[in-house]
């Protein structure tokens, strides 16, 4: 009987530890189970944190600012692949209509903002301090954005890229073709910031040269068509900035410039396209790819967006529109291109 009962009790005392070692080898599988979905969803979270959203807000449809946007979305696209998608609204020209895309952006937390001229920097500013923001198509970031003393470079959380060409260098142009010119009339829209910063520079570099220059400012484009047919009737060239609304109606301006004989020096290509004799000008798309090689940087974390300066574009053209000088019968100097028709 004692033996009996010794056999028992080693056999229960053997069923138990097989007991235990099957729970833990079941334990291990779980653990294992578990640590491999954990690696698994936290793959698929830096997946899914290797995706990005653009949100792109454009003033208003024209040349220059089309080409900015397509060279940001080829350089980013370059980059970045079908990792990123872009968010690309337009407003029509209208700035308010710029401070509710920039409301929509922030509401679906993008994580990069693109504003495409300088009402769209503007409404960018005003509504994140926290989404990066990059700037394009912007003559002066200073001005801009109400800076004193600017730098070069914005911080917090925007930088961007200028499309200024040397104003005194237009000024040279300027004197170039048109040295027995006794007046200058400056046209432009006094309600775009960067527009009176270029005109009130280049008054003074004019001046110097001995010109007289006549500010002719307008409103918007509905006093656009009075005030250019008063400054025809008064100035023998006329000057107008890189002006966004200038650049929406350069059809309007040509119609009353050229029969009036008046030449135009324009401060950037798409406005001397349509209106202008000649210009001192950037590629707008070559800006638009520096501006979408910048915003890769910021997405990756290769750069920190509050100490990036403002990059501008690192070439100029002179280029004349051949149609117009042919009909007003200006002689073209041979270090000139022509732009493309």
């Amino acid at each position: 009987m004692k033996k009996a009962t010794a056999l028992f009790m080693a056999i229960t005392m053997v069923a138990s530890l097989a007991a235990c070692g099957g729970n833990k080898t079941s334990t291990s599988d779980a653990s294992v189970t578990t640590d491999s979905t954990a690696a698994a969803e936290g793959t698929a979270t830096s997946d899914a944190a290797d995706t990005y959203t653009i949100g792109i807000c454009q003033l208003v449809q024209h040349e220059a600012l089309d080409a900015a946007t397509q060279g940001f979305k080829d350089a980013v696209t370059e980059s970045l692949g079908d990792k990123v998608s872009f968010d690309e609204q337009n407003a029509q020209g209208d700035s308010n209509t710029c401070s509710t895309i920039i409301n929509g952006f922030v509401s679906n937390d993008v994580d990069l903002i693109l504003a495409n001229a300088t009402p769209a920097l503007q409404a960018a500013s005003a509504g994140t301090n926290e989404i990066p923001i990059l700037g394009t198509s912007v003559t002066e970031y200073g001005v801009a954005l109400a800076i004193d003393d600017f730098s070069g470079t914005v911080g917090g959380n925007i930088s961007g890229t200028s499309d200024l060409a040397p104003l005194d260098g237009q000024a040279d142009m300027l004197a170039e073709l048109f040295p027995d010119a006794k007046t200058v009339g400056l046209l432009y829209c006094s309600a775009e910031a960067n527009s009176q910063y270029q005109v009130d520079t280049i008054k003074a570099y004019l001046e110097e040269k001995g010109y007289t220059c006549e500010y002719y400012a307008f409103s918007d484009s509905n006093d656009l068509s009075t005030v250019t047919t008063n400054a025809v009737s008064t100035v023998d060239v006329i000057y107008v900035p890189t002006d966004n609304t200038v650049a929406s109606n350069t059809e309007l301006i040509n119609n009353i410039c050229l029969p009036a004989g008046v030449p135009i020096i324009a401060g950037e290509e798409g406005i001397c396209a349509g209106c202008g004799v000649a210009t001192l000008s950037i590629s707008y798309y070559d800006l638009g790819v520096a501006t979408g090689k910048m915003a890769v940087k910021v997405l990756t974390g290769d750069a920190d967006i509050s100490t990036m300066p403002i990059e501008y574009a690192p070439n100029f053209t002179k280029k004349y529109n051949a149609s117009i000088c042919e009909t007003l019968g200006i002689s073209i100097p041979e270090d000139y291109e022509a732009i493309a028709e």
